[in-house]
């Protein structure tokens, strides 16, 4: 027999897709993310990470193929430089300089206060969840299509994620909330700060809540946000221990 999707799971799809669309470019591009990290009612950073990523994510379009492919080189504080995160598909490996081989870590691994190893990199949630259409919400001063997101793959970062899309015009992303595999809310994303960028609005600003403990927040912004292709050779661990610009 063959299986029809629903009219409610077709809408929830090219609501995600727009919403993807927004959050970043289908094409090979470079962003650098400062990642701070605060104590709750302060704002004054306790500890800043900044990485220098290289994206390949690209959507099957006519006879190209799909590819999803990162590199994240880190370039601040000074005494991590050197160490590379790379990731292929849901793979991801770690590399320092005083390691002998680049060794495989997990995307839940946390990098700074409530940032993890997968947050740093931009997730598809198309390719990553299947998505259900909940309803309609109010979403500040607009109204939010509120979306439950399951993963397709246990390779998957999160189990499940609800996720608010603007209703109205591009779809931009509101917020997401992750839950763990308990089904308990783990953390609050919000997208802010929407700028102009590679030809759409797109957030410059992720605030991201630790909703279990509640005294900390981290914050990513992207900057120097540009269109380039690395070639494919770059994403490799062999490259990595080599050095890759």
């Amino acid at each position: 027999m063959r299986a029809y999707s629903s009219p409610a799971d077709e809408k929830a799809l090219e609501i995600i897709r727009r919403a993807d669309e927004v959050r970043s470019p289908n094409k090979p591009f470079r962003y650098t993310v400062t990642i701070n990290e605060y104590k709750a009612g302060s704002d004054q950073s306790e500890n800043k990470q900044v990485l220098d990523i290289s994206m390949r994510f690209i959507k099957p379009e006519g006879d190209s193929k799909a590819d999803a492919r990162s590199l994240a080189r880190f370039i601040y504080p000074p005494r991590d430089r050197g160490k590379v995160l790379l990731s292929d598909g849901y793979a991801l490996w770690f590399y320092t300089p005083e390691l002998r081989h680049p060794i495989p870590v997990s995307p839940q691994q946390r990098l700074v206060g409530q940032i993890s190893n997968g947050d740093v990199i931009v997730t598809n949630f198309e390719y990553a969840y299947h998505a259900t259409l909940q309803g309609e919400v109010p979403c500040g001063d607009t109204i939010c299509y509120k979306l439950e997101l399951t993963r397709r793959s246990p390779e998957a970062t999160w189990p499940k994620v609800l996720y608010y899309v603007e209703k109205e015009g591009e779809n931009r992303p509101y917020k997401a909330d992750y839950y763990s595999l308990d089904d308990q809310l783990f953390k609050e994303v919000s997208y802010e700060d929407f700028h102009q960028v590679l030809g759409k609005m797109r957030p410059t600003k992720i605030l991201v809540q630790d909703t279990r403990h509640g005294k900390r927040y981290s914050v990513m912004e992207y900057s120097d946000i540009r269109l380039e292709s690395l070639p494919v050779s770059s994403f490799t661990r062999e490259a990595i221990q080599r050095g890759t610009r």
